[in-house]
């Protein structure tokens, strides 16, 4: 029987057997299920400011983790090798939510570490939201944070469910015309939909990655920017620069200079503009 997931904006319609664009969601015996649960591809200890959070426990460290999969398909994606991989191909090993908590722990308890909780990033945490929520809940028991580093592009219903334990998030802005969000596979409305509702619940900075020619005019960034000064002009925006990477090897890196004039743009609006990858 055909079953829709309707974790994202998507609602891939799958027959038994059948995976979701994203690679990490399937229909099985007509019940869409995480295929990803606990399938982990990538750990280690972060600084906070490479999730990029620049004004949350600043000078700290997480323990960062990611599986495989994404709902995106954005060309030029750095951690193409696990976003775009399904469970075939991304030598995941299995970590149990308990596992990966207890990890977490004993990273705090090595005063050297000081880990103060665990980040879901790498690949797209929401399309394995299930076990982001179980590992979070159990975090949280410990005492410790949970950081989500997400696109965005999730359902209200899923987002409700993980505020409960996230502490703090950073979320890909892409860009600001909803023509380039179609490029990339998404919804501009739905990620706006997204950051709204999580910056009421939880601390929220935002990332756009500046692509030379595609999201790097300065009407698109100032209309960006007044849009999140009326959400809070607090919020802090971080402006990255584009290198070549996987399908976009063909284009040049960002101009520095114009992402600083693109980061004064925003600065008109917002009280926190950050330029990163520079």
């Amino acid at each position: 029987m055909k079953s829709i997931c309707r974790v994202c904006v998507h609602h891939c319609a799958l027959e038994p057997g059948q995976t979701g664009l994203c690679r990490a969601r399937k229909n099985e015996g007509g019940e869409i299920v995480c295929e990803n649960y606990g399938q982990i591809t990538s750990m280690a200890l972060d600084p906070i400011e490479k999730k990029p959070l620049h004004d949350f426990h600043s000078g700290s460290m997480i323990l960062s983790v990611g599986s495989y999969g994404c709902n995106l398909s954005c060309p030029f994606c750095q951690n193409h090798e696990i976003s775009m991989a399904g469970r075939a191909v991304s030598n995941a090993e299995y970590v149990s939510p308990g596992q990966l908590a207890d990890l977490a722990l004993m990273w705090k308890e090595q005063k050297k570490a000081g880990n103060i909780g665990v980040a879901y990033t790498y690949n797209e945490p929401l399309v394995g939201w299930e076990f982001v929520r179980d590992t979070a809940r159990l975090v949280r028991e410990y005492g410790m944070l949970n950081v989500l580093v997400t696109n965005g592009t999730a359902s209200q219903e899923v987002l409700e469910e993980l505020l409960l334990w996230t502490d703090a998030m950073n979320i890909d802005l892409k860009g600001f015309r909803e023509e380039y969000y179609r490029k990339l596979g998404g919804d501009l409305e739905t990620v706006k939909a997204f950051i709204a509702r999580a910056a009421k619940s939880c601390h929220v900075e935002l990332t756009t990655l500046i692509v030379p020619g595609e999201n790097d005019s300065f009407e698109d960034m100032e209309a960006q920017a007044r849009w999140i000064a009326s959400l809070r002009p607090s919020i802090p925006l971080h402006i990255t620069r584009f290198f070549p990477r996987y399908h976009m090897r063909d284009r040049e890196a960002t101009d520095v200079e114009r992402l600083y004039r693109l980061a004064s743009t925003a600065g008109k609006y917002l009280e926190k503009v950050y330029v990163g990858n520079v």
